[in-house]
This record gives C-alpha cells, structure tokens and sequence, in this order.
C-alpha cells in the first residue's frame, strides 16, 4: 500500500495523459474535502479499460475503494503510471 500511496501522491491534480504497460490513458485526478479524498478516472485512448477509485484519508488510515473493479487491477495501474508530459 506504501507504493501505491506515493505513486498517488505524486500524479497531478488536473486532467493529463499518461501510460502503462504500453496503452495511452486520459486521466483525471480530483481532490475533495480539503485535500482528504481524491478522485481518479482513467480511460484508454483506443482501447475498452477504464479505471475508477475513491481515496479516503481517514483517521484511522487512508482508505482505498476501487469502483466496480478489483483493488489489484487499480493499484497496479497507479503504480505503473507514467504521467505523459
């Protein structure tokens, strides 16, 4: 969760392009609640995948909730990431 957490952190807030494992993705990081919860929505330019997830700052420790798709398919794709300039 560590990596996954500091791949987070470090996308931008914003719409932006990006790759991973050789597909091109749009995506779009939102922050809400003052910077406590974020957005992320990604589609594949060409292709069918899309990732959606909630992130939770929680007192008790962030909370990941993927939307409708295993927490494995979406924390891969966050750590894999890279932000197309």
């Amino acid at each position: 969760m560590d990596a996954f957490l500091a791949a987070f952190d470090a996308l931008p807030l914003g719409t932006h392009r990006g790759h991973v494992t050789g597909r091109t993705y749009i995506f779009s990081k939102t922050a809400f609640n003052n910077g406590r919860s974020w957005k992320l929505v990604a589609e594949e330019l060409g292709g069918p995948d899309y990732i959606s997830l909630n992130l939770y700052a929680l007192s008790r420790g962030p909370r990941l909730y993927p939307c409708e798709m295993p927490a494995d398919k979406v924390i891969a794709f966050v750590c894999g990431l890279t932000v197309i300039p």
